[in-house]
């Protein structure tokens, strides 16, 4: 073996982890939030909990993006501590397919449809079918999967490299020489954590020991505590990820090195302890790639089989390794480790902006009562939740153009598209409401107060503008287009009633009934009111635009007064709120 060995071992790793990581993350690109909102409705119970894992880690082949998952949304505040430990061990146990793919290569058969069953065989096929895919499709969900197949090609070429690479180290007297260190257990655990903390890769980590086993140089004894100490290793993606987070995320970090420390401790006393009782035999034998797959399979199995009745003493442990704080702790906003999995983070994205539309219609209809009945009590709470909008536009319009910046999937670009449309939308609503306020507090101090008329004229158009924001709002929180249709003609209908209530305030400014102080502050409140309807109006069509894409935003409003459909909700508002007479 020579440095071009040793060149052609280091491009193998290569691609072995760039085929890893293109393939998982096009899995998660296709998976979108599905993964997060599975997460979070199937961890009820230990059992759902450790198969989700499994599951999960199974499709997107990676372990550590679960993990990293985990820790995002924990830091978020939306998985509890406790939902997450059968998700840990799950994903131990799903990360072993690798192996049983990689251990494919071992096969030896002289019918032609098994040997297609080695990746070296079929992965050539398998990159041209991906390719093809990548070039040729226009819909974007095929073209992701040929990244997927093309990354697989790639970490299987990987496989090949490094199987190519160390094979002349059967014949090397040295390398059999540093191997006989390896007999001794605890310098194998430690090596294998070592190792697969570097590369942060277990599947990789595993790979080059099954490429190593290909030369016939690996023995069970040398194999069973390198798989165990990789185990170890594999933990510090966990624990870099846990870098800036709150105290739970933390404590998710630390379940997952507990698990496989606690784990690997446990094996290596019972695996030992009963060999010096009754000598294995196999030990000395030459362990295969399959071999190296079996014990790596069977490790995870056995650790997660005696910890998962223990998983409430796990949770204790990690709050006991990650204790309070003395301060306060607030936690994240949006995490920004949820960037790693765009699925999670745009329906992070979601929930936030329902908080905020949840937060601006009160607000708004908050500053409408200061209208009725002044309340500093109420002043107070409006300017608070105007500061608390301010933040949410502020981070919520950063994070999504982050987001956006990750390859994204249309469902995925597109509801990008929308909470950021429409976060702008909301934020302007709570700018109108604390304009009301003000007009509010105006009345107020200066103790004016409108005419009857003025007031009955009010109280229908409010009751107008309660409804539409009803209408808008639900239709954004429940992303109905079909309901977004009907706020168009409740719009006109407001927009008709503030003119008409112009032209009356004229006629009582004309006539004496009214003052022009009272009537600049009116003249604000109508315009509030009008912009406040127009933004609802632009949240339909934005709802309308992102789920029917034939519809242009400015068609839609140039079309839709031509519409039968409209005249006729158009009549029907205009019957519902009509102004009293004069």
């Amino acid at each position: 073996m020579d440095i071009f060995s040793v060149f052609t071992l280091c491009g193998g790793l290569a691609f072995f982890l760039f085929g890893m990581n293109t393939m998982s993350k096009s899995l998660e690109k296709m998976a979108g939030g599905k993964l997060e909102r599975t997460l979070k409705r199937m961890t009820s119970s230990r059992l759902s909990s450790l198969l989700l894992g499994a599951g999960i880690t199974i499709a997107i082949q990676s372990s550590s993006a679960v993990t990293v998952m985990l820790v995002g949304l924990v830091n978020s505040g939306v998985m509890q501590l406790g939902q997450t430990i059968g998700v840990i061990m799950g994903s131990n146990i799903g990360t072993t397919l690798t192996a049983w793919i990689l251990s494919l290569s071992g096969i030896e058969s002289g019918n032609v449809w098994v040997e297609m069953l080695k990746p070296e065989h079929f992965s050539p096929i398998v990159a041209l079918v991906g390719i093809l895919l990548i070039m040729v499709s226009k819909k974007q969900k095929r073209r992701d999967i040929g990244r997927i197949l093309m990354g697989f090609s790639i970490l299987m070429y990987g496989m090949e490299l490094m199987s190519g690479a160390v094979s002349p180290l059967a014949d090397m007297p040295e390398f059999s020489s540093i191997l006989t260190a390896f007999r001794n257990p605890l310098l194998g655990v430690l090596v294998g954590a070592v190792f697969t903390g570097v590369i942060q890769s277990s599947a990789a980590s595993v790979g080059i020991l099954q490429a190593l086993a290909m030369t016939g140089s690996i023995t069970y004894g040398m194999a069973i505590p390198i798989i165990m100490g990789q185990n170890i290793g594999t933990c510090v993606t966990a624990v870099l990820s846990s870098i800036g987070v709150n105290r739970n995320a933390k404590r998710v970090a630390a379940i997952h090195i507990s698990f496989n420390i606690i784990g690997t401790v446990v094996c290596l006393l019972l695996f030992y302890g009963v060999g010096s009782v009754i000598p294995f035999g196999f030990l000395d034998d030459r362990a295969g790639a399959v071999s190296i797959a079996l014990c790596h399979t069977i490790f995870n199995v056995f650790t997660t089989v005696i910890l998962l009745p223990f998983s409430s003493q796990l949770e204790k442990l990690a709050c006991i390794l990650v204790r309070a704080d003395s301060q306060h702790e607030e936690f994240a906003f949006l995490d920004p480790l949820l960037l790693r999995t765009p699925g999670a983070a745009i329906n992070e994205c979601t929930a936030k902006v329902g908080e905020m539309s949840r937060l601006t219609r009160r607000n708004f209809l908050l500053a409408l009562e200061q209208l009725k009945a002044y309340s500093a009590d109420r002043e107070a709470e409006i300017l608070a939740n105007e500061d608390k909008l301010d933040i949410y536009e502020d981070r919520l319009g950063d994070y999504l153009v982050q987001v956006s910046r990750h390859g994204l999937s249309g469902d995925n670009s597109r509801q990008v598209s929308r909470l950021l449309h429409c976060i702008g939308d909301f934020e302007r609503i709570g700018d109108h409401a604390l304009n009301v306020q003000e007009s509010a507090q105006e009345l107020h101090d200066k103790q004016l107060i409108f005419s009857d008329s003025a007031k009955r004229e009010l109280e229908v158009l409010l009751g107008a503008l309660r409804d539409i924001m009803e209408i808008a709002f639900t239709c954004f929180a429940d992303n109905d287009p079909e309901k977004a249709t009907h706020v168009e003609p409740l719009e006109e209908t407001i927009d008709r009633l503030i003119e008409e209530i112009r032209l009356r305030h004229t006629e009582r400014l004309q006539s004496g009934v009214c003052t022009i102080q009272l009537g600049f502050i009116l003249n604000d409140l109508l315009t509030n009111l009008e912009r406040t309807s127009d933004h609802c109006s632009n949240i339909a069509v934005c709802v309308i635009e992102t789920n029917r894409r034939d519809v242009d935003a400015h068609a839609y409003l140039h079309n839709i007064k031509q519409d039968s459909r409209f005249v006729q909700d158009l009549q029907t508002d205009m019957n519902r709120y009509t102004l009293p007479a004069p």
